[in-house]
């Protein structure tokens, strides 16, 4: 007989999902293999889940919730999986992230996380060639599902022109990004990005990238990070001067409209071409 893994269900919100998953699949008389059919998966992959040696997608929770008929348990639950995976230092930021009314942030190397493609995200998350790649990048982009909620935070992002011509994963993945950029701020309308260019010169965000949180009930929050961790702090000095350091961003930052020229020009430009491996230009 084969050895089966053992789990703690409160050891995580993984091993919770995979003990549940478990319990509630051979409850239904049903073999890896015969929710594997039902589900268009591998017994392989229901099996990694339930040993909590892979991480559940949300499409994967929404047809094991109707294959089970579990009332969207696994929808609900694969949340929590998700916010898990990010470092521990991050989670907290993360939930008042999505608790927040007001986004406003500044970046001088790197696209938002929130306006990230999946491409870019793995380019960047894999830098240090992580094992947990995939579920990493899968609750990277998780976080966006806050603005498509109903009640979506108003994003404004302040970039520096220097994001949008460091390449990332390479020329198509930079070019998916930007237009990305173009497509997101088109079709949402509380998400607006502005391009801080080159020439404002000596800028109020040379010290760093910053998050700034506004609520509706609490406090605001100023948020940093360094090589190490994060920092959230509800300091009213700290936010006063936070605020006061956006506005001057955003004060010398290119219009919106003229933001989105520009983004374009460099996709087309930087990343309009690409070459093939025969060393022939393509569209």
């Amino acid at each position: 007989m084969a050895n089966i893994k053992q789990l703690d269900p409160f050891a995580s919100p993984l091993d919770y999902y995979g003990a549940e998953l478990r319990r509630l699949r051979e409850s239904a008389g049903l073999r890896l293999a015969d929710l594997g059919e039902i589900v268009f998966c591998t017994a392989s992959l229901i099996g990694q889940i339930e040993t909590a040696l892979k991480v559940p997608t949300r499409d994967f929770s929404a047809r094991v919730d109707a294959a089970l008929n579990t009332d969207g348990m696994f929808s609900r639950l694969v949340g929590l999986v998700l916010r898990s995976q990010l470092p521990t230092w991050f989670q907290p930021y993360a939930e008042m992230e999505s608790k927040a009314t007001y986004i406003s942030s500044f970046h001088a190397q790197l696209v938002d996380g929130l306006l990230q493609t999946p491409e870019y995200a793995r380019a960047l998350l894999g830098v240090r060639n992580d094992d947990n790649l995939d579920a990493l990048v899968e609750a990277r982009i998780d976080r966006q599902r806050i603005l498509s909620g109903d009640n979506s935070p108003l994003v404004w992002v302040v970039l520096s022109e220097a994001v949008l011509h460091q390449k990332i994963g390479g020329a198509q993945v930079m070019r998916e990004q930007l237009a990305h950029l173009l497509e997101v701020t088109r079709t949402h309308e509380w998400v607006r990005v502005q391009v801080l260019p080159f020439e404002a010169g000596a800028h109020a965000g040379l010290m760093g990238s910053f998050n700034l949180l506004r609520f509706e009930n609490d406090p605001d929050i100023f948020y940093t990070e360094d090589f190490v961790q994060g920092h959230m702090t509800a300091n009213p000095q700290a936010v006063k001067e936070g605020s006061l350091r956006y506005d001057h961003l955003q004060a010398a930052a290119l219009s919106v409209d003229d933001s989105a020229a520009l983004i374009a020009s460099v996709m087309e430009e930087r990343y309009g071409q690409q070459a093939d491996p025969g060393g022939l230009a393509v569209a």
